[in-house]
Formats: structure tokens, C-alpha cells, sequence
């Protein structure tokens, strides 16, 4: 049982509400920040339990801020430890925390678990994260369930929306007008689905290159491709193009290459 999920079996302080897996998710990302000057974020405080469990976690020289919608949440503050006053649903209210907090090392959503709460906070919230800080997303489950908005691949859901994501990851490999490099592209590292949990690692990132280090243990392909394999090539490109505007699977162009040169 990790440090956490023993501190919350043990609490007899401020109520708190989790599932018990995300302590070993928690641990993971979050266990490298310990002990450090480092500001977090949490959306949704409610009775205040996970604010004193960050402060004893992360230690007397991190500095915690809530965030909820519920003025009582402001006697939940103490050495350390504020709370902003204001809706995950405005955008207004949302673009003033970077003001407040400053950079962002780690940013924890668990606010109202809407979709267009979730979505919100990330679109404004994410840029104001430290290049090497971490964002997670908690009850994305919220996805699939009617009442805040979500269902099995429904458009519009947070989780939906993260999966588009993982394109941008790739997005320096694309060949396609539709996926560009954006600052998300250039600044997200990795991106971690887990039941109910979202987790995205910055990192500053430059395009990736290629390379190639070592003895061949066999004579490679002469570079230079005959008139039939450039042929072969040009059309199997438009072929695959074709086949992707009509949402088909495509040809493996190197393996059909191949195919063709003995022939």
C-alpha cells in the first residue's frame, strides 16, 4: 500500500472521496515533487481532505491552491494552503488563476467531472503549467455516464476529446494538412489513460530525428530506386491518399515495394 493510500485509510481529519487506485497513480507522477518549492493546483475542494493531504505529502515548501465554487471552501485555507472562489465553467474566472498561482507544477482536475468542465479547465489551464509539470485529470469515467454529459464514444466527451491528443503527440510525423504541429504538440510528452484518470507529462520537445548507430550485419538496399519502384511508389502514395480521404485501411508502401521488385 503506497504512502498516500495509507494516509487516507488512516484519516480522521477532513472528509475526503477517492478511488482507491488512484493513490498508486498518484504516486507515480506526483512522488518526484516531494519536498520541493513547487506550487499545486487541485479543482474541487470540497471538505478540504485532499488539501491537507497534498500540504503533508509534498511538505512544508510546496504551496497548495483549491480551487471551487463553494465560498465555505475558504475556511478550508491555512499555512500554505489558499483557496480561489470561482466556476471550473468560466473561462474569465479560469484565466485569472494564472495570476494568483503563478506557474503551475502540478495541476489536479477534480472539480464538477462535466465535460465541458474538463475540457475548459485544460484548454486554459494546461499552457499555464511548468514546461516539465504534469497535468491529471481524475473521474473521466464521467465520460461514459448520461447525467454529466458523457456516453461510449460519445462526441463531445473529455475523454474523446483526450484521445484526439494523442494525435498531436505524433503530430511531427504527419503528412496530412489536417494534423499540424501546435503548441500542445510541442510542449506534451506523454499521455497516460488509466480507469477513471487522465495523465499528461510536459516536456518541451524539439522534432524528433532519427538515428542510426552500429555495424550492418548485411548489405543494405542501394538507395537509389529503379524507374518501376519510383512508379510503384508515386502510385501507391495516391492510392493510399485516396484510400484515406474514403476512411480505408491503406497499403504498406516499403512491403508492396518489395512485392513489386520481384516480380
Amino acid at each position: 500500500m503506497s504512502e498516500l493510500e495509507q494516509y487516507f485509510e488512516a484519516n480522521q481529519q477532513r472528509l475526503m472521496h477517492k478511488y482507491p487506485h488512484y493513490f498508486d497513480i498518484y504516486e507515480r507522477y506526483f512522488s518526484s515533487y516531494r519536498n520541493k518549492k513547487i506550487t499545486i493546483v487541485e479543482i474541487g475542494v470540497s471538505h478540504g481532505g485532499s488539501l491537507q493531504m497534498w500540504k503533508w505529502y509534498f511538505g512544508n515548501q510546496a504551496t497548495i491552491w483549491g480551487i471551487d465554487i463553494d465560498p465555505r471552501c475558504k475556511m478550508m485555507e491555512e499555512e500554505n494552503v489558499h483557496v480561489l472562489i470561482g466556476s471550473q465553467e468560466d473561462p474569465d474566472f479560469l484565466k485569472q488563476v494564472y495570476e494568483k498561482t503563478g506557474p503551475i507544477d502540478i495541476l489536479i482536475d477534480d472539480g464538477g467531472h462535466t465535460q465541458k468542465q474538463q475540457k475548459l479547465s485544460f484548454d486554459i489551464l494546461f499552457d499555464c503549467i511548468r514546461p516539465t509539470g504534469v497535468y491529471l485529470c481524475e473521474d473521466t469515467h464521467t465520460s461514459y455516464q448520461n447525467v454529466y454529459g458523457g456516453g461510449h464514444k460519445r462526441k463531445g466527451s473529455f475523454t474523446e476529446y483526450a484521445k484526439n491528443l494523442i494525435d498531436q503527440v505524433n503530430a511531427y510525423h504527419s503528412e496530412q494538412a489536417s494534423l499540424q504541429v501546435n503548441r500542445f504538440a510541442q510542449t506534451a510528452n506523454t499521455i497516460h489513460f488509466y480507469d477513471s484518470v487522465v495523465v499528461i507529462e510536459k516536456k518541451e520537445r524539439q522534432p524528433p530525428a532519427p538515428k542510426m548507430t552500429g555495424i550492418p550485419s548485411f548489405p543494405s538496399k542501394p538507395e537509389k530506386k529503379t524507374f518501376f519502384e519510383k512508379l510503384t511508389l508515386h502510385f501507391l502514395v495516391r492510392t493510399n491518399k485516396l484510400l484515406q480521404k474514403l476512411h480505408l485501411p491503406g497499403y504498406h508502401i516499403n512491403r508492396m515495394i518489395e512485392l513489386s521488385s520481384k516480380s
